[in-house]
């Protein structure tokens, strides 16, 4: 049987009580480690679990998948940080496993697609969920802005899942064919806002009209479901200056209409009640 486990999004305690179960008496338990990170080190969750962790990085998952997969008569668990349908590369092995003829059995848990109604913006009222990537001297995509204003357009919030670099091989390495990797990073709100606000800088020096301006209403989270969960409102500008401290971080475009509900929810967050209370009127 292969087992694909999630975790939750805070400590080593939010595995379900099944999803526990099944690790103790699989022959292998990997630990998936590039779409996501917890709070705690492999260590502890080896010690609460009772059994080693294998570190499954992007090289494993995406191009040794095969290794994974259970041999005749053993029992291998996956664990996925959040849920484990939150990244396509977990569906893949799914596939891969049943072209096998091996059996698969998901065990879900809480992932920040659903967590991230925390903020207050009721989960219905979300469109399309977008990746906001690191960008690099020679490639700045922003296909992540135009699914933004295409939700704002419909009135529906955007939640935006900020990019990760875990044990990314450094150019050099690339060129010299030896494996040699960059330290890992995580982005932070303000750097995802600094982004967004460089693309709108850019669409109105060509002239575009944009529907979102450095004033529109962002919110920021960051450790959401741990016990110092931060999140706070305030204008896309001033996100660029918000410190949240340590990872995992997401931003919220909100709709350009609110439920009242929404918005008494959020004033609780507002970095600033007065300019809060201007931009939602």
């Amino acid at each position: 049987m292969f087992y694909l486990i999630g975790l939750g999004l805070g400590d080593v305690k939010d595995i379900t009580v099944k999803g526990l179960e099944i690790i103790k008496k699989c022959n292998r338990v990997y630990l998936e480690s590039y779409t996501s990170i917890l709070t705690v080190q492999q260590e502890t969750l080896e010690e609460f679990y009772g059994c080693p962790l294998i570190v499954a990085d992007r090289e494993l998952v995406e191009s040794c998948a095969d290794e994974i997969l259970p041999k005749e008569d053993e029992d291998v668990a996956f664990l996925v940080v959040g849920d484990p349908f939150g990244a396509t590369t977990h569906t893949d092995l799914v596939l891969r496993a049943k072209e096998k003829d091996i059996q698969v059995k998901v065990i879900h848990n809480s992932s920040i697609l659903t967590a991230v109604g925390c903020c207050g913006l009721q989960l219905y009222s979300y469109g399309e969920t977008v990746s906001i990537p690191y960008w690099t001297d020679t490639w700045q995509p922003d296909s992540f802005y135009e699914r933004i204003i295409s939700n704002r357009q419909r009135d529906l919030h955007t939640l935006c899942l900020l990019d990760i670099k875990v044990k990314e091989p450094t150019l050099e390495s690339i060129l010299k064919k030896k494996k040699d990797y960059m330290p890992p990073k995580f982005m932070s709100v303000n750097e995802a806002a600094n982004q967004l606000i460089e693309v709108l800088n850019n669409k109105i020096q060509d002239s575009q009209i944009t529907e979102l301006t450095d004033q529109c209403l962002a919110v920021g989270l960051a450790r959401v479901g741990c016990e110092d969960q931060r999140i706070v409102v305030c204008s896309l500008q001033d996100m660029t200056s918000v410190d949240l401290g340590p990872p995992l971080h997401c931003l919220v475009v909100p709709a350009k209409r609110m439920h009242p509900l929404e918005i008494e929810f959020l004033k609780q967050y507002a970095l600033d009640e007065k300019r809060f209370k201007e931009m939602t009127q």
